[in-house]
């Protein structure tokens, strides 16, 4: 039988200390009066969770697993429970413990919410108020934190498991849970009403092109030409607004490297699930609390050109490593992607020019403009519709330059046609009727390719 209890003498000191506390709160609680069941509930799991952290020898955790320190620390729970006489039924009971245990291993309140599948974002407004969006829709959630100081170390435990810190000299940070869903959290004095929780989840099993095509993200068809491009070696940009799915659609085309090239990928925080075998994974590091030993993506990059790369992805391009990365794709390293903020293709150009002024580099416009144009081949635009469906909007070549101006052909475009009446959107895929130039390399690597996809009548559902 595994021993997770501590010693007799330390559990005296505990039950002393736990009954102080009960005590208070029993006098707050009959004081106010106001207290709901699900507020009661909230304070007993984390004053639970308190009791346990001083009985429990948490060093015999670790060679443990969940069922074994469940049942152990089951019966724990039910002691102090019969001790402090409260009304729970069998199933509030075992409710109770799942809590208490998601507080002890996992991140507390949150522990549902992770697990349900149907949710994609979890936003957490102060202690009081967390929302969470199903199927693109924000919705209220009931799940609630003890007060400030509980969420605060739920926060704490994220960021210190991958190496990151917030505290009020550094109350910002960026980070990721273990499954690579990205977390934002910011505090005091920045929120000025509660701390703040931002969590964008993954997908349990990444989401190939396969299921992009199944939900009406991208068409069939589309999907062809996209595997091609990545097949023959492109660059590609992919742009798009804040949750418009970028991140799911490098990871959907990235499926279709070749497991035998060598890939590097460059992150802030680590999300992307490539599958191939010879994936090489990079992450910046932030400052440390002197101020010092930052890694910037830029650094990254520079370095990743040591490394025998073939392809390098780098997970969003934010200032000057879009210059380093438009001399990687244009020194060797053909088929690298990346990602950007931007509404529109063209924007995604001009937002590429100002980082490459970023760099600290004194770049004439239209030597930056050259880079572009020679560097990226192909600029995939998604976007997020007004009733909360990712879609890909368009699929645009780079062909060179006119002038100062880069030019660019959009080879196919989702059109909209209007919002029915339950608020979906209405529209269908078009080919412009352009043939992409890119087919002569899609035809050199082997790949074949109908040109019945780009006529100018074609229309894809």
């Amino acid at each position: 039988m595994w021993q997770v209890r501590k010693s007799k003498t330390a559990s005296t000191e505990a039950d002393q200390q736990t009954n102080t506390v009960e005590q208070q709160r029993l006098m707050t609680v009959g004081d106010a009066g106001a207290f709901n069941k699900r507020d009661e509930r909230t304070e007993l799991k984390v004053e639970l969770h308190q009791r346990l952290l001083n009985l429990i020898n948490l060093s015999a955790l670790d060679s443990m697993s969940r069922s074994q320190i469940e049942a152990e620390t089951g019966a724990i729970i039910h002691e102090e429970l019969a001790k402090q006489n409260h009304a729970l039924n069998q199933s509030e009971r075992k409710q109770l413990v799942a809590d208490v245990l998601d507080e002890l291993l996992g991140l507390g309140p949150l522990e549902p919410l992770l697990k349900d599948p149907t949710i994609t974002d979890i936003l957490v407004n102060g202690h009081s108020r967390v929302f969470v969006e199903r199927y693109g829709v924000l919705e209220p959630s009931p799940v609630r934190f003890k007060d400030e100081k509980h969420l605060i170390r739920i926060i704490q435990k994220i960021v210190s498991a991958v190496g990151r810190r917030i505290d009020e000299s550094s109350p910002m940070v960026d980070a990721r849970l273990a499954d690579g869903s990205r977390v934002n959290a910011v505090v005091p004095p920045l929120a000025l009403d509660g701390s703040l929780l931002s969590i964008r989840k993954f997908a349990r099993v990444p989401i190939g092109l396969d299921r992009l095509i199944e939900i009406g993200s991208v068409p069939a068809q589309v999907a062809e030409v996209m595997k091609a491009v990545v097949g023959s070696r492109r660059n590609v940009l992919i742009s798009g607004g804040t949750g418009s799915g970028k991140t799911t659609m490098l990871n959907a085309m990235s499926a279709f490297i070749d497991g035998r090239e060598r890939i590097v990928t460059i992150e802030d925080s680590a999300e992307l699930q490539l599958q191939q075998e010879h994936v090489v994974r990079l992450e910046t590091r932030p400052p440390n609390i002197e101020g010092k030993g930052e890694i910037a993506q830029r650094d990254l990059v520079k370095n990743a050109l040591r490394m025998r790369p073939d392809r390098i992805i780098l997970g969003e391009v934010r200032a000057g490593e879009a210059f380093d990365m438009l001399q990687a794709m244009n020194t060797g390293h053909d088929g690298s992607m990346t990602t950007v903020h931007a509404n529109t293709a063209r924007d995604a150009l001009s937002r590429v020019e100002q980082m490459i002024g970023m760099s600290g580099v004194d770049v004439p416009p239209r030597s930056a403009r050259a880079q572009i144009a020679s560097a990226i081949n192909v600029v995939i635009q998604v976007g997020r519709l007004s009733d909360g469906r990712r879609k890909l909007l368009s699929l645009s070549e780079l062909t060179g330059m006119e002038g100062d101006v880069v030019t660019m052909q959009e080879i196919f475009r989702f059109r909209q046609s209007g919002v029915n009446s339950d608020g979906q959107v209405q529209g269908r895929f078009e080919a412009t009727g352009i043939r992409p130039r890119f087919m002569d390399q899609v035809a050199a690597h082997g790949i074949s390719l109908s040109t019945d996809l780009f006529r100018p009548d074609a229309k894809f559902d």
